[in-house]
């Protein structure tokens, strides 16, 4: 048994340990706490791996600051600021960038000409990991009142039952069947083969979602949103990809064996938290 399928076989009861907890304690207003310590260590893993990335490309981000203005993110998104407290999100940003400049600028005085560079740095890693991964808290957080019984829960499930069978889908497809590369020069393991294989598995296991334990989500919307989302979730991980190629490394840690690092783990997931979080709100 290979390196990949240990580590799925050890965090994944974790992981839907935590989803399901609701459904098992549905009387404790603390039922997703489990989830959110995951959604916590992952994210600050996600970013710690960002700003490691761009340390080998010499890229001097304010890690300090980044982790600062991702707490603040993290507990905005705790009280689903996007519906409940919208301005709160922009506040956030705001201090946040404002806090960001004057910080840099101090930080900088001895070489004022990198002082854009480790600004822009610090904010894009906030920014694509703090904040695009702060949706999906806020989907374990926002739909506790919802008519659908469970809904966050089912959100989750759905979402990460999709994304992970698109990436298990493209990895084995592309492991034995690929032939044709997708996008050598920016990831070279990626073939069109895989890439429909992990649509197609998305798909399929979106249908069996509606199928068993969201049957709110007619067939016909819940496939649409699958298709999507693998979709998103290859732009996603193309995207990460593009940035280790620039720090010239293959993964962005090794903490997990078979898997890379969290950001490894995060990359499709993190484009794709807002779309979830979004058609949600709209449909339910």
């Amino acid at each position: 048994m290979n390196k990949r399928i240990l580590t799925a076989l050890f965090a994944l009861p974790i992981l839907i340990f935590s989803i399901i907890l609701p459904y098992l304690i549905p009387q404790s207003e603390y039922a997703n706490t489990l989830f959110l310590i995951i959604a916590a260590f992952g994210l600050s893993a996600g970013l710690f791996e960002f700003f490691s990335i761009t340390k080998k490309m010499e890229l001097k981000a304010d890690a300090p600051a980044a982790y600062l203005g991702a707490t603040a993110f993290f507990i905005a998104f705790l009280f689903d600021a996007p519906k409940q407290m919208p301005d709160l999100l922009l506040l956030v940003l705001f201090i946040f960038i404002a806090v960001l400049l004057v910080s840099q600028t101090f930080r900088f005085q001895k070489d004022f000409s990198r002082m854009l560079i480790g600004t822009g740095v610090t904010l894009l890693g906030v920014l694509y990991v703090a904040f695009l991964g702060g949706f999906l808290v806020a989907v374990s957080t926002g739909f506790t009142k919802s008519a659908v019984s469970y809904l966050s829960s089912k959100l989750l499930g759905y979402f990460f039952l999709v994304i992970m069978g698109a990436d298990t889908g493209a990895y084995y497809v592309g492991r034995y069947l690929g032939k044709r590369k997708l996008a050598p020069k920016i990831s070279p393991g990626k073939t069109w083969e895989g890439t429909i294989g992990g649509i197609l598995l998305a798909c399929l296991l979106a249908a069996v979602s509606s199928a068993t334990f969201f049957p709110e989500l007619s067939y016909k919307v819940s496939i649409l949103l699958a298709l999507l989302m693998s979709i998103i979730g290859l732009f996603g991980d193309l995207t990460e990809s593009a940035i280790k190629r620039g720090a010239k490394i293959k993964d962005a840690a090794s903490i997990l064996p078979g898997h890379g690092g969290f950001l490894d783990r995060l990359d499709s997931l993190l484009f794709n938290a807002p779309i979830l979080y979004y058609f949600a709100r709209f449909y339910f």
